[in-house]
């Protein structure tokens, strides 16, 4: 009894290290303390991938247009959208110089197509900050200027932030808050900012920003071309080429509805999956840390039913789990996330190993991913 009591205990322990690093975490995270005049004099080009976006494109344009204490462009890319996503652009345009569209040539092979996109953007910009932004983010009209004042502080060559999240479908709500949680329960903060290594580097693909000269220096979009997952390669290749990366709290910055119903949530996570927690290195150690908190009081349960444990170890193998309901409601509130979320993380967690474990699977057979009505090989 006493030696499966130890295990427990050992588990139990090894299982509330995130809840822990979320906490040291949190203070790190932190929102920039945009001090207006010391940005005034900067330019910055508002980089735009739009490919089929005709339903929120002229939102963007709106929130982005609404940019406030830097001089700014906003340059979007029409890839070869069969909706009207030129059109609507092309309206802006007429009437706002600050606007400018550009046609994408013929994807070329070997190419994700938003990566290809961001890289033709890069060639198009006329200033040398740029902001790479998704077609479905909202700027604040403080956003900008928000992550030029970042950057400087840091000092970083690529930063990046996860922006308000808008959640309405079912899975939305529950899956798309676990960014935060993932992010800051597994990524020491303090230590990616004292490592060059390119295992700390993370971001999210809806925004990042950088400058000129950094992004020729780590090859940009160019050196992640076949890749999906730009949040995390395209920060790791910066660190490869000797540039830092940071992350910052852009809840303030602005507000992204990344899928619109539970089919483009699920299709979405996984085209990706594979080049973060699905990855034959991650997906086995990520099952265990996500599910076995949710697990471990079930487990000891039916252990203490079947008389292996005393009854005092109810609270310590159930201690896992409360701290992940604490961490998620922390999280809804800091992070204005739909507090459900947070009470139902079990199934949120289950239904994002499904996830991660049938694209794992989808890759061993060979199958290719697909989105925006382009087929890639996943990698």
């Amino acid at each position: 009894m006493m030696v499966v009591e130890i295990v427990l205990c050992m588990l139990s322990l090894l299982l509330s290290l995130p809840a822990f690093l979320f906490l040291k975490n949190l203070p790190l995270y932190r929102k920039p303390v945009l001090n207006p005049e010391a940005v005034s004099d900067q330019a910055v080009s508002i980089l735009i991938p739009a490919r089929n976006e005709a339903r929120g494109i002229r939102h963007t344009l709106e929130a982005a247009l609404s940019t406030q204490h830097v001089t700014f462009e906003v340059v979007v890319l029409d890839d070869h959208s069969t909706d009207n996503t030129a059109e609507i652009v092309a309206e802006f345009q007429q009437r706002d110089p600050r606007v400018r569209l550009e046609t994408s040539p013929e994807l070329p092979d070997g190419w994700c197509g938003k990566q290809h996109a961001c890289w033709v953007l890069s060639q198009r910009a006329r200033y040398d900050q740029w902001l790479f932004l998704d077609a479905d983010v909202r700027l604040t009209p403080d956003g900008v200027a928000a992550a030029v004042q970042f950057q400087r502080d840091s000092g970083a060559a690529l930063i990046s932030g996860v922006p308000r999240q808008e959640t309405v479908s079912s899975l939305e709500i529950l899956l798309i808050p676990l960014i935060h949680y993932v992010l800051l329960s597994f990524l020491p903060l303090g230590r990616m900012r004292q490592s060059m290594h390119p295992a700390y580097g993370a971001g999210c693909g809806q925004f990042f920003f950088t400058d000129r000269a950094s992004y020729v220096r780590s090859g940009g979009h160019a050196a992640i071309r076949e890749s999906l997952h730009d949040g995390v390669r395209l920060p790791r290749a910066y660190r490869q080429a000797g540039l830092m990366t940071d992350l910052f709290d852009a809840t303030p910055a602005g507000v992204c509805r990344m899928y619109r119903d539970n089919g483009e949530v699920w299709r979405g996570l996984s085209k990706n999956a594979t080049e973060g927690l699905a990855s034959p290195a991650m997906i086995i150690p990520a099952t265990v840390m996500l599910l076995g908190p949710v697990l471990l009081p079930i487990v000891g349960h039916l252990l203490f039913l079947g008389g292996f444990i005393h009854q005092w170890m109810g609270p310590v193998c159930a201690l896992p789990v409360l701290l992940c309901l604490l961490q998620r409601i922390m999280a809804a509130q800091r992070f204005q996330q739909d507090r459900w979320s947070a009470w139902l993380h079990p199934f949120g967690i289950a239904i994002f190993l499904a996830i991660q474990w049938l694209a794992f699977f989808r890759k061993l057979c060979g199958q290719r991913a697909r989105w925006k009505e382009r087929s890639y090989q996943p990698q």
